[in-house]
């Protein structure tokens, strides 16, 4: 019976031992597997970030371009609303003198 408790020591040792082995085995692989997995979604995320910094440069450019756009229009649009109010001016002078020299009242 001690010969038998023995070997069914011996063997239970060697099977622990056994699944020692074949779970470092395991753990390895896997281990390998995750870290490839990692390089893998690093380079994605990688490529990700560079397309994005890449269309954040063509809007904001389309931004400026529309921006530089729309200034320009603006000192147009006020350019010609000066010359208006100037033309106004000059207007009602000319209808001040027809009516003093000339003495026609022109419509306001």
């Amino acid at each position: 019976m001690a010969k038998q408790q023995s070997q069914k020591s011996i063997e239970l040792n060697s099977v622990k031992k056994l699944l020692d082995e074949q779970t470092t085995v395991i753990l390895s692989a896997v281990d390998a597997k995750l870290l490839r997995m990692e390089a893998s979604t690093d380079k994605k995320f990688l490529k990700m970030e560079i397309k994005m910094n890449q269309m954040e440069t063509r809007i904001n450019q389309k931004f400026d371009r529309l921006t530089t756009t729309l200034d320009k229009f603006l000192k147009r649009m006020t350019d010609m609303e000066d010359e208006f109010e100037m033309m106004k001016l000059d207007i009602n002078r000319v209808k001040k003198v027809l009516k003093e020299k000339l003495g026609v009242d022109l419509l306001q």
